[in-house]
């Protein structure tokens, strides 16, 4: 199948073939990504700098004293006999336990089989199929905000999923198509699922975690920021639809629906909604078992002393989410006829691992940049640097999270992964918030914001291209700059929306998520 980005006009606004005004920046923004290496290239030379930095401080006997305590870290070089033998004997450890790998790979392979089977999507369907024409907008919205548990392929299945549903009810489909994508692109950390997302957050920042010394006692779950994820999302949802409604739908140029061929609906067949029903009804008797093993007095999945947080439940509700989501892959699919026996349900596992080839290459260099980080002590002097810097120029509140937000967003422009991103500012920025006082679970409820909000508007997306394509099908004469204007429209809204939410938990000292608070304790 040929790319839709070969098949694009020129992006010139109105036709024209001399790009200008955001045309430009988008052009440089462009560029500035493309001129960017591979993430592996990345992280390799990153690993390099590590390791001359850390060893010229070294041998410069430099050592660093961690606030308020009386711990003094010298730091270690790992160009010395010293450190090439930490580095042969824990290379493959550093890989092997770095937390992020087993946990997403273990979602991705329980949400693969839920999406080969069709379960997701049919799920998608199911929600939107007879939504009012009026709460229509909000509905797209909301369930765009939530589908990040589908990973990247919600991108391509909800826009033209929602383009479609618009035109059935008499709507604009394009204002369907845009504001799906966009409220899935940047409400896409938000949402009250749970999915391979969490995992890849949780693990790398429990790792930034352990470049502090003495920090073992503080734990990062992957509900660590499910309360704040929630309620973004139907926040986001609300303004998303009004966005759509108010904003985006007035301005598109009349569509003439008369000259367009019907679309496939997006009603259920007869299987579809018996595997649904059926699907549901198993994961609620199992979410109901597992409810069972944790909220009795005495139940096994207790925590100590009776406690229901932290709980081992808590702790492993990874295998807990990766049950769900294979039971019911596997009930639907075999409703649905869509999964054949257990071979299907073996391929569909292991073609979602297939797809994540690039990532486990990229988080192998990841885990070593940072494993460097922690033995010589590097990210504690790095950490303490940045505190002093946030503290000198007044940013030690809520403010430095706003700085954060921005920074995240603007960097998010050029380095679209998420997961590479946050595994390079992650150890330095994590255990600085912690010398000022902050939860982990508050710099990564802050990363999400701005690995969110901009990456609807940067042409490194390539769902922005396929977008295009599909937007040309009602305007023909739409360019990339026609569109990335309408995208803009959601940026600073959801941004602000996002920010103020964070603001109320921050001000009011409202847990993120359970037994992650604010502060550390």
């Amino acid at each position: 199948m040929t790319s839709p980005v070969t098949e694009l006009p020129a992006p010139g606004p109105g036709g024209g073939d001399k790009p200008r005004g955001v045309d430009r920046v988008l052009s440089w923004i462009e560029r500035a990504g493309n001129a960017l290496p591979h993430p592996v290239v990345l992280f390799t030379a990153l690993f390099g700098v590590v390791a001359v930095v850390s060893t010229a401080l070294a041998l410069a006997d430099v050592s660093v004293t961690v606030p308020g305590t009386d711990d003094t870290k010298q730091i270690t070089g790992l160009l010395t006999g010293e450190g090439v033998r930490w580095l042969v004997e824990n290379l493959v450890t550093n890989f092997a336990s770095f937390p992020p790998i087993a946990a997403v790979l273990l979602m991705i392979m329980a949400v693969g089989v839920a999406e080969k089977a069709g379960l997701l999507e049919t799920a998608m369907r199911a929600t939107l199929a007879r939504a009012p024409r009026a709460f229509l907008p909000y509905l797209v919205a909301l369930v765009a905000c939530q589908a990040h548990m589908m990973s990247d392929v919600a991108a391509i299945v909800l826009p033209p999923l929602a383009a479609v549903v618009f035109k059935s009810a008499g709507r604009h489909p394009a204002a369907g198509l845009i504001g799906g994508f966009a409220c899935v692109t940047a409400g896409y950390a938000a949402g009250a699922t749970i999915g391979s997302l969490d995992a890849l957050y949780t693990g790398i920042t429990q790792r930034a975690v352990e470049v502090l010394p003495d920090s073992h006692h503080v734990d990062v779950t992957i509900l660590a920021n499910y309360f704040f994820t929630a309620t973004s999302s139907l926040a986001l949802g609300l303004v998303g639809g009004f966005l759509i409604s108010r904003v985006l739908e007035p301005r598109l140029p009349v569509w003439a629906a008369a000259d367009e061929e019907p679309d496939e609906g997006v009603h259920l067949t007869p299987e579809q909604r018996r595997g649904l029903i059926r699907s549901a009804l198993v994961v609620a008797v199992y979410a109901a078992v597992v409810l069972s093993l944790w909220l009795p007095d005495g139940a096994p999945l207790r925590g100590e002393g009776g406690a229901l947080v932290p709980s081992p439940l808590l702790n492993g509700i990874v295998p807990v989410l990766f049950g769900a989501f294979l039971l019911g892959g596997m009930v639907y699919g075999a409703t649905a006829r869509t999964l054949t026996g257990s071979e299907g349900v073996v391929g569909a596992m292991t073609d979602s691992v297939k797809n994540m080839g690039g990532y486990v290459v990229m988080m192998f260099v990841a885990a070593q940049v940072i494993a460097v980080f922690n033995w010589s002590n590097l990210g504690v002097l790095l950490a303490v640097k940045a505190a002093a810097l946030l503290e000198s120029i007044g940013l030690t509140g809520f403010g430095a999270l706003v700085a954060f937000v921005l920074l995240v967003s603007c960097l998010n422009l050029v380095v679209l992964s998420g997961s590479a991103l946050w595994s390079l500012i992650g150890p330095v920025f994590v255990p600085a918030f912690m010398l000022l006082g902050m939860n982990p679970a508050l710099s990564q409820a802050a990363f999400r914001i701005g690995d969110s909000a901009t990456a609807v508007i940067t042409p490194m997306n390539p769902y922005v291209f396929l977008v295009l394509a599909l937007l040309q099908r009602y305007e023909p004469e739409a360019r990339l700059g026609t569109l990335i204007s309408r995208l803009a429209v959601f940026v600073v809204p959801f941004m602000v929306v996002w920010l103020a939410i964070l603001a109320v938990f921050y001000g009011f000292d409202l847990p993120l998520g359970p037994g992650a608070g604010i502060g550390l304790k």
